[in-house]
């Protein structure tokens, strides 16, 4: 589930916001199937961290409470060109 935050400035809305940093645009393409066993972590943590570079691993960070974090890595398809 995504929340975003409101134009309006919803106050009950600002801890529920999407927040994107962009340094460079970047296109990959990765395995939903594992995308999705990583969302199996998402009821641990109120937030989630997506980290993408060219060529590196995609990084799933929760932060979970107290005890840490816990961080998933996929790395993107490749595709086989002859």
């Amino acid at each position: 589930m995504l929340y975003r935050a409101r134009p309006d400035g919803d106050v009950r809305l600002q801890e529920q916001q999407t927040l994107i940093e962009l340094q460079e645009p970047v296109s990959l393409t990765f395995a939903l199937r594992y995308l999705n066993f990583f969302t199996k972590a998402t009821p641990m943590s109120e937030q989630v961290t997506l980290s993408l570079s060219k060529e590196v691993p995609l990084a799933v960070e929760y932060a979970v409470g107290d005890m840490g974090h816990l961080r998933y890595y996929l790395a993107p398809k490749v595709d086989e060109e002859e």
